[in-house]
């Protein structure tokens, strides 16, 4: 399913269901103007296209005791195709990298990090990160307070 695919309630549908994933099928009916019938098999649609690819809670980080959001630009000593494969496969086993983005420019990936404290951010900067085969360069950026977040898609 394309873009060109999507019609506007199709749009309305992803719009309220990135606002609020938890309402029932007939409230996001009442919400886009159509019957529950059509609306249920659109989102199923949009689901089976990949258009959605799930559900989440978010969840307050600092509630839990994450008090540390940081991002990290890496550079690689390497960036042949495997090199890129493997360094993105390294971060995936790594529970602090919460998202992570192959980038172009001075570094070659984007690391955006959670952390308990200081001290456990450093911790796998020095032992993890830059202990890992084919990193060469490594900045830190420790955020101090986010000011917007949204979904990551304007409908």
């Amino acid at each position: 399913m394309l873009r060109a695919e999507l019609d506007a309630i199709d749009l309305k549908i992803l719009r309220e269901l990135q606002r609020d994933g938890r309402m029932t099928n007939v409230e996001l009916s009442d919400r886009v103007g159509i019957s529950a019938p059509p609306c249920l098999r659109r989102v199923r649609k949009l689901e089976e296209a990949g258009i959605i690819e799930g559900y989440h809670a978010m969840l307050n980080a600092r509630k839990l005791g994450f008090d540390l959001v940081a991002f990290c630009m890496v550079g690689l000593k390497h960036q042949s195709e495997s090199e890129l494969k493997a360094f993105a496969a390294a971060s995936e086993g790594w529970p602090i990298v919460r998202q992570a983005w192959m980038v172009s420019g001075e570094s070659d990936f984007l690391l955006h990090c959670v952390a308990a404290n200081l001290t456990q951010f450093q911790d796998f900067v020095i032992e993890v990160l830059t202990a890992h085969d084919n990193v060469d360069t490594v900045r830190t950026m420790l955020t101090i307070r986010q000011v917007k977040r949204l979904g990551l898609v304007e409908i």
